[in-house]
């Protein structure tokens, strides 16, 4: 991945993702390394593969969707926070949608993906401090506003 920070502030870099490059590690990675606590993500490009998820309310876990063939990246957005708690890390949230070869497409949270023959991102950092929190009730980190819990 090649990434150029192209504004000062709020700070904007484009990350370029080659050939084979993992995508969320990649961006778990950069976001350790400039220390973001808030950002943006949107991205175009193509996947060899990739795993979707789509959130299973009554398991309160992701089904998994293997996405098993080249594909589009028409669309990925998403953002990055803190997790919450004591390890205080990156968490990557990311949803997208992927053109298959006859036109259909496919969605939902990503998991993983592979990145063939590139994929770019545009990424802006947000100018406040966001962490999530565990929400009892659907079983997910959601964004806390306020620093508590995740449903003020």
């Amino acid at each position: 991945m090649k990434t150029k920070q192209i504004d000062g502030s709020p700070r904007t870099w484009v990350l370029v993702f080659e050939a084979g490059d993992e995508v969320m590690a990649g961006l778990e990675r950069f976001a350790r390394e400039e220390g973001l606590d808030a950002s943006r993500i949107s991205a175009i490009g193509a996947f060899e593969r990739a795993t979707l998820g789509y959130f299973d309310r009554a398991r309160k876990d992701y089904e998994r969707i293997a996405v098993d063939e080249q594909v589009e990246v028409l669309s990925l957005l998403g953002d990055i926070t803190r997790e919450g708690g004591t390890g205080d890390k990156p968490v990557v949230h990311l949803h997208t949608v992927l053109g298959r070869r006859d036109g259909s497409t496919v969605g939902g949270h990503l998991l993983d993906a592979v990145v063939w023959p590139t994929l770019e991102v545009m990424l802006e950092e947000a100018p406040a401090h966001l962490k999530r929190r565990h929400d009892p009730g659907s079983g997910l980190a959601l964004i806390a506003l306020d620093g508590g819990s995740a449903r003020a």
